[in-house]
């Protein structure tokens, strides 16, 4: 099953012409979830040939602008095909409002349900058969929220010589016991899935992280990430100015990768004093924290493969 995240827009506050504003996009086989909407997501979208009329769920940290200003077009876009859907929407407090009176103000053509639920503790949020999407608070100037998607355990893997020698034949029987069920071998035989298939392989994890200061606990939350997506906004010398405004520096991004123990980190959210090139400050300053520090651009792509 494939696990891909598509960075539509990187950049924080104001967009840039080289840089829209931050969404991440997680493709999960036929799923679709929107990390944010900044301005400039449907570019992106375009440009990446995704099928955004699929989008199942957006997730956004907060109500700044530079983080929703994307999402009536994407409301409006989505009804431009027949729709049946629900297209479920989450965020903190302020995020039905911000939809409902978008609607009212626009004059929305919406022809499918939108279900909106705010997030006032940490709690999952969305969920299928085999992972849910959990939110965890975040501290800014105003509430929010980030959020992680866990995949649950998979089973182990199947060994066909072990069930031949139980005296199993190839068969339904083997897709059975691969399910989860006990069966009966033609001798009379119970046989347990544990009989043949072996120990439980872990799933996937992806995190994303953005708009907050530094906080111990967030290196909790997003424990074992395969990919973390975490703001780093400044580079050390502006610090003080992250801890007034509520932002991490790269530096901060990197400890919290290197304390959750994260196979991978990408920054997000650049403040745009930095342009393309002065961004190899940010990285230099986190990978010495956390060699494994990458930096995202719009329409990057990330692969996020099983590790067994």
């Amino acid at each position: 099953m494939n696990l891909e995240a598509f960075v539509l827009g990187c950049g924080g506050m104001m967009p840039l012409p080289y840089r829209h504003l931050t969404s991440v996009l997680l493709r999960r086989d036929g799923d679709l979830f929107l990390f944010d909407c900044g301005e400039g997501t449907q570019v992106s979208l375009k440009r990446l040939n995704l099928k955004w009329k699929k989008i199942d769920a957006i997730f956004i940290s907060h109500t700044h602008a530079d983080h929703v200003t994307g999402l009536p077009g994407i409301l409006m876009l989505s009804a431009q095909v027949d729709r049946t859907e629900p297209l479920y929407i989450y965020g903190p407090p302020k995020i039905k409002e911000y939809v409902e009176t978008s609607r009212s103000v626009l004059d929305m053509y919406i022809n499918y349900p939108i279900v909106i639920k705010e997030i006032t503790a940490p709690c999952v949020v969305h969920e299928g058969k085999d992972f849910y999407i959990r939110a965890f608070p975040l501290s800014h100037t105003k509430t929010c929220v980030g959020y992680t998607l866990e995949e649950l355990d998979r089973p182990g893997e199947f060994n066909p010589a072990r069930a031949e020698s139980l005296g199993l034949p190839r068969g339904p029987l083997w897709g059975k016991l691969q399910k989860g069920e006990e069966v009966t071998s033609p001798d009379g035989k119970i046989i347990k899935p544990s009989d043949v298939m072996g120990e439980k392989r872990s799933g996937r994890k992806f995190s994303f992280v953005t708009d907050t200061q530094y906080l111990p606990t967030i290196a909790k939350e997003v424990q074992g990430s395969d990919l973390l997506i975490c703001e780093g906004m400044f580079a050390d010398d502006c610090a003080d100015q992250a801890k007034e405004k509520k932002h991490m520096t790269a530096r901060q991004a990197a400890t919290i990768a290197r304390d959750s123990d994260s196979a991978r980190m990408a920054m997000i959210h650049y403040s745009p004093r930095y342009t393309d090139r002065e961004l190899e400050v940010l990285l230099k300053q986190a990978q010495e924290v956390y060699p494994e520090a990458k930096l995202t651009k719009d329409r990057m792509i990330f692969d996020i493969p099983y590790v067994d």
